[in-house]
């Protein structure tokens, strides 16, 4: 096992710690705009964990999933804000 390997583990060991807390702030934000901000931390963390494995793999299959899954990610934020715009007017 090269260092390189080494770090790509360390790097998804810490993206997972970072996922857990954010579900976390997700759970317990106490405003709408907290959770917004939330999820697209998550989703975030979720396309550099599977970037990281894809590395970690050699599987390039994978980078299709994280470039949709940015994809949707955007779109859900938009929605929220969408939403958000609209609830306080």
């Amino acid at each position: 096992m090269s260092i390189f390997q080494i770090t790509l583990i360390v790097g998804i060991v810490m993206q997972s710690v970072c996922l857990l807390l954010t579900a976390i702030r997700f759970a317990i934000g106490p405003t709408l705009p907290d959770r917004v901000t939330a999820f697209d931390l998550f989703v975030a963390n979720v396309i550099g964990i599977i970037v990281i494995f894809t590395e970690l793999t050699n599987n390039e299959d994978f980078i299709d999933v994280a470039i949709i899954l940015s994809l949707f990610g955007f779109l859900g934020s938009i929605s929220f804000a969408y939403y958000i715009m609209r609830i306080t007017k």
